[in-house]
């Protein structure tokens, strides 16, 4: 798996190339300081991950985010890296389409596991810390039905509720009495029905129209 690291710290960088060019199955192909690099960056090198500070430089990793996922047919899973994770930058870049974040006080392991999980689209990575996000700015939103909700089947409502709260296709299909191939058939549908890039702006989604409520 192809990695390119933003940040606007060297010392960051590079000991995140340090951990993850330790692994057979991970290289880092480019870094960014800036996010208008991270930009050209990525676009330049076409990696599968993107792991962005969410504060750079020029533009900060929520436009440079949107930017690279607007301008290329194969984007990559981009997670923002962040101090604290209640940061109202990361709810925003979920938003727009970052797959998850990560603490930059994580473990080497964590931010292997957590490069390896991105990669595949069939996770949320830390589901508890995404719902808690979106649950907590959904309460500041008034909930608004919107026109996908009534498009959705009574199945792909079930699927999208137990995407929202964390559950994998494998995990899906158990609950429920069908395949894993018929799982990710009905998550493609909620995705496309929703217009959402991933699960992880399904659930943002979800929350914010009030189809999935805290609690």
């Amino acid at each position: 798996m192809r990695v390119v690291l933003a940040d606007d710290e060297r010392m960051v960088r590079t000991a995140l190339r340090v951990i993850l060019d330790a692994e057979p199955d991970l290289e880092v192909v480019g870094e960014a300081a800036t996010g208008a690099e991270a930009v050209s960056v990525v676009r330049a090198q076409e990696p599968d991950v993107v792991l962005m500070d969410v504060r750079m430089p020029e533009i900060d990793g929520i436009r440079a985010t949107e930017q690279i996922l607007a301008g290329m047919a194969r984007a990559p899973r981009i997670v923002v890296v962040t101090t604290f994770e209640n940061d109202s930058y990361v709810y925003d870049a979920l938003r727009v389409g970052a797959a998850g974040f990560l603490l930059k006080r994580a473990a080497a392991e964590e931010l292997v596991s957590a490069v390896r999980l991105v990669a595949r689209s069939d996770s949320l990575l830390y589901p508890a810390a995404v719902r808690g996000l979106a649950a907590e700015h959904a309460r500041h939103r008034p909930p608004a039905a919107p026109p996908w909700v009534a498009r959705l089947t009574d199945r792909e409502s079930e699927v999208l509720r137990l995407v929202a709260t964390g559950l994998t296709n494998a995990e899906i299909a158990e609950r429920i009495g069908v395949g894993p191939a018929t799982v990710k058939t009905h998550v493609a549908g909620v995705l496309a029905k929703l217009g959402a890039r991933d699960r992880t702006q399904a659930v943002i989604l979800a929350y914010e129209s009030g189809f999935v409520r805290a609690g």
